[in-house]
């Protein structure tokens, strides 16, 4: 099935925030998109919000810590669409924002079953898909957050996982050279979602004050991943930082 540039993706947490900016300039731009995220309502939205370019998009409530579930996710693009070219792993969850040594076992286990397992597992399956296609081959950018290089007080969780994105990323970009995979990591820092509303007022500091901080339209990343993903498979951004210009990053703590 043809769409204006014959591409096909995969977006992750494409009901809200990076995903849903991200799968709607897709769209845009002429990309047949599949919508994962857990919440089929708001991924019904997305696809409203995708205006004249709604008849490409396929929403399909996932949750990428289930495997069956993501199984159902590629083969369900694979038979509308025909082929994958771009998988981007975006979904995550974080944990309640307590000291190290109070947070539960059971909301570790949550967030890595989510921000690494899923990712893990929908690279897995584009792996598949990727290799036996014709044209072989294909895409996956990794959402890899600022926390992958620095972390904010009391998210040992979600810094963990993100951290370990970074050797995901790279074991992929190894890995996936012999089937003309390409793989890149997009760091991202204050992108103006409904997550970081509370930037506005204040949140904590590596000092243990709080403070407001900058944030940036998240249309910046959005238009990032579509140019990393509209390169040439003979090219790749391996690691790419999107961050607010004034957010307390470089000097962090």
């Amino acid at each position: 099935m043809a769409t204006g540039s014959g591409k096909v993706a995969i977006v992750t947490g494409a009901g809200s925030g990076i995903g849903r900016a991200v799968a709607l300039t897709l769209l845009a731009n002429g990309w047949a998109v599949s919508l994962a995220g857990r919440r089929g309502e708001a991924l019904e939205e997305t696809v409203r919000l995708a205006g004249e370019a709604a008849d490409w998009a396929m929403p399909l409530a996932t949750d990428v810590a289930d495997p069956v579930a993501v199984d159902r996710l590629f083969e369900a693009t694979r038979g509308r669409f025909g082929r994958l070219d771009l998988l981007f792993n975006n979904a995550g969850t974080g944990a309640p924002p307590v000291p190290l040594e109070e947070l539960s076992l059971e909301a570790w286990k949550r967030v890595v079953d989510v921000n690494l397992t899923g990712a893990f597992l929908c690279t897995q399956a584009a792996f598949r898909l990727m290799k036996d296609q014709d044209p072989r081959g294909g895409r996956i950018i990794n959402n890899g957050s600022i926390s992958a290089h620095a972390p904010r007080p009391r998210s040992v969780a979600y810094t963990a996982t993100k951290h370990a994105i970074t050797g995901l990323t790279r074991s992929t970009s190894l890995d996936g050279r012999a089937y003309d995979i390409a793989c890149g990591q997009i760091d991202i820092g204050n992108a103006g979602t409904d997550m970081t509303r509370a930037m506005a007022r204040g949140v904590p500091q590596a000092d243990g004050t709080m403070a407001p901080e900058p944030v940036m339209d998240v249309q910046a990343v959005a238009d990032a991943v579509l140019y990393m993903g509209s390169l040439p498979l003979e090219a790749n951004v391996q690691f790419m930082t999107v961050m607010a210009t004034k957010m307390p990053f470089i000097g962090r703590g």
